[in-house]
C-alpha cells in the first residue's frame, strides 16, 4: 500500500495548508486533522482496502435485507 505524505506548512483560518509535493499546496479543513497538529508535522494519507471492503460488503448486507421480499 503506497502512502502519500503531506507535510503541514501553515494554518490559515479553518484550514491546514499542506504541501503535497514540493511547490504545490492544499487546504485541508483542520476538523479533519488531529488537534494536536502542528506547523511541521507531517501527515500520511492511504487508503485501507481490506476495511473498505469490510465496509462495501457491510453497506450491500443491509441493503440486501431493506430490498428483501
Amino acid at each position: 500500500m503506497k502512502n502519500i505524505t503531506y507535510i503541514i506548512d501553515r494554518f490559515e483560518g479553518d484550514f491546514a495548508v499542506v504541501e503535497i509535493d514540493e511547490g504545490m499546496f492544499a487546504n485541508i479543513p483542520k476538523i479533519a486533522l488531529p488537534k494536536e497538529a502542528k506547523e511541521g508535522d507531517v501527515i500520511n494519507v492511504w487508503i485501507d482496502k481490506d476495511e473498505t471492503e469490510e465496509r462495501r460488503k457491510r453497506i450491500e448486507k443491509l441493503m440486501d435485507s431493506l430490498w428483501a421480499d
